[in-house]
């Protein structure tokens, strides 16, 4: 399984089709073909090898479709970057992979001081943007312009194709390994579960470093079809795009299809030609899935439950079971069911599996398991264990297959369908001088599913404000990372036996009166 090959039957099939458009710029599948072959060689000509990481930084792009192609075309792997992190989170990735090329757009060229500051292995820089090239980079368009088509590296399999960073227990992002059989395995599951047809128009509006919608990468040039490019999400844009270019298929992470749903552009908008909405990241509320209903009466919906390890789907919630009424109803509330590419237990802490209905942890195997961790091999052994990975999530599965999330094993915060690890918030917050200690949980919000809270200690004869301490947090993290809110507290944290904080204790009085313990 080759993730080349993809682009190579496109451009076989569909040659004038048009595979890329981002504003007033276009390409067809031939094209598109002849310039990854092109950045590819110019990769090659900067020492790219077998393996070697390359890593981006960039809002979305039609450069972002031909970088992840050409990367592993020139037999290296891609290393898509977190746009929302701080200088010294990307730092950190580009060290511990060893990435030694980074490309960087107009919006990011500003940061790089700060990076490569910290990042001392970064030797090239290039710049993939419009705007003018900073000193001491080079041009994307100029390599592409004067290198020559390189043959391909022809890797495939389990040869590793990319390294995505996400957030870790430690306080530093672990860094998932797929291989080409994982992003192919992945790609034809998101192609089946999305129902992409040759035609499709698919429109890219969540944000392209996160595997979510990386994956349509693949799924939609195996149809040869069309990837339409918005650089950042607005609702205004959105819309627009769906309208212009006849979108057929969209991803939307729930907080921003409940943004499209206010803006006041959607009364005029003529979103006939859109066909499905798939959602993930996190679970969505019922009213806003009927107001989505009603606002999109031609389209139909589609959940998706996964994670990075598992490239990125493990259970799809069918376009049939998205409805209030009739034989379906009442499957809402789930995550859906196994792809047809996985199969999904639901484990007790010996590792078996438990009957239905019984509460267990959410495991999965398949194709599209990941190798492990970059440079992680403990954990890594403690998440795949005998070719199932452990999710830490916990669940249960009913009668017909569907399951169903209860609580989350792992220390995280979802919000706004990123993975907030507490640990990380808790490190930052540690080295504000007047906090003693801090528990940051997840609580409740209408807007983002989950909203990262802080509960903090001071020291003795110390203050400290709420929005002081969020403005630390903001100088060493991400943004989304940082708490929407902070409550402090004089009387000790509760301890378990072995002294370690009683989160479940702490989250109790915001979750009192929900069904389950997570969004």
């Amino acid at each position: 399984m080759q993730l080349t090959s993809i682009i190579r039957r496109a451009a076989q099939v569909n040659p004038t089709g048009i595979a890329t458009i981002q504003g007033d710029r276009q390409q067809t599948w031939a094209q598109f073909v002849d310039r990854v072959s092109r950045l590819a060689g110019a990769l090659r000509g900067l020492g790219v090898g077998p393996g070697d990481r390359v890593a981006l930084l960039s809002l979305n792009s039609d450069r972002y479709l031909e970088y992840y192609y050409a990367v592993v075309w020139a037999g290296g792997a891609m290393m898509p970057m977190n746009v929302r992190w701080a200088p010294p989170e990307s730092a950190y990735a580009l060290n511990d992979a060893g990435a030694r090329i980074l490309m960087v757009d107009d919006a990011f060229a500003p940061a790089v001081p700060a990076i490569t500051a910290e990042a001392k292995g970064v030797e090239t820089l290039i710049f993939c943007g419009d705007g003018d090239t900073p000193d001491g980079m080079l041009n994307y368009e100029t390599l592409v312009a004067e290198a020559a088509p390189a043959p391909d590296a022809n890797r495939s399999g389990d040869d590793l194709a990319g390294v995505f960073y996400t957030g870790g227990t430690t306080g530093f992002p672990k860094g998932v390994m797929l291989s080409h059989t994982n992003l192919f395995v992945g790609g034809i599951s998101n192609c089946d579960a999305l129902y992409l047809k040759e035609g499709a128009i698919y429109l890219h509006v969540a944000p392209m470093f996160h595997i979510a919608d990386l994956i349509f990468f693949t799924a939609v040039s195996f149809v040869a079809g069309t990837h339409v490019v918005v650089p950042r999400f607005t609702p205004e844009d959105t819309l627009a795009a769906i309208e212009a270019h006849k979108v057929t298929h969209v991803l939307l992470v729930p907080v921003m299809l409940q943004m499209v749903l206010q803006s006041p552009q959607l009364a005029d908008c003529n979103a006939d030609s859109l066909q499905y909405i798939g959602y993930g990241a996190s679970p969505i509320t019922e009213a806003v899935l009927a107001q989505a209903f009603k606002a999109f009466p031609k389209t139909q919906f589609l959940q998706a439950y996964g994670q990075t390890e598992l490239a990125p789907v493990a259970t799809i919630l069918d376009t049939r079971y998205h409805t209030f009424d009739g034989p379906h109803a009442g499957k809402l509330r789930s995550a859906g069911q196994a792809t047809r590419i996985c199969e999904v237990r639901i484990v007790g802490a010996d590792g078996t599996e438990v009957p239905r209905g019984e509460v267990g942890e959410i495991t999965v195997s398949g194709p599209v398991t990941m190798l492990g961790y970059w440079n992680k091999p403990d954990i890594t052994a403690k998440t795949k264990k005998d070719g199932w990975v452990y999710t830490g999530d916990a669940g249960y599965m009913d009668d017909e297959g569907f399951v169903f999330l209860v609580d989350r094993l792992k220390d995280m915060i979802v919000s706004g369908g990123e993975n907030v690890y507490s640990t990380e918030v808790e490190n930052a917050l540690a080295r504000h001088p007047a906090v003693a200690t801090s528990a940051v949980i997840g609580i409740p919000s209408d807007q983002w599913g989950e909203a990262v809270h802080a509960i903090v200690i001071l020291n003795d004869g110390m203050t400290a404000s709420e929005e002081e301490l969020k403005a630390h947090c903001h100088d060493l993290i991400a943004g989304y990372k940082c708490p929407r809110s902070i409550s402090f507290r004089t009387d000790p944290m509760p301890l378990s036996g072995a002294n370690k904080v009683l989160k479940t204790e702490l989250r109790k009085p915001f979750w009192d009166g929900h069904d389950r313990a997570i969004n």
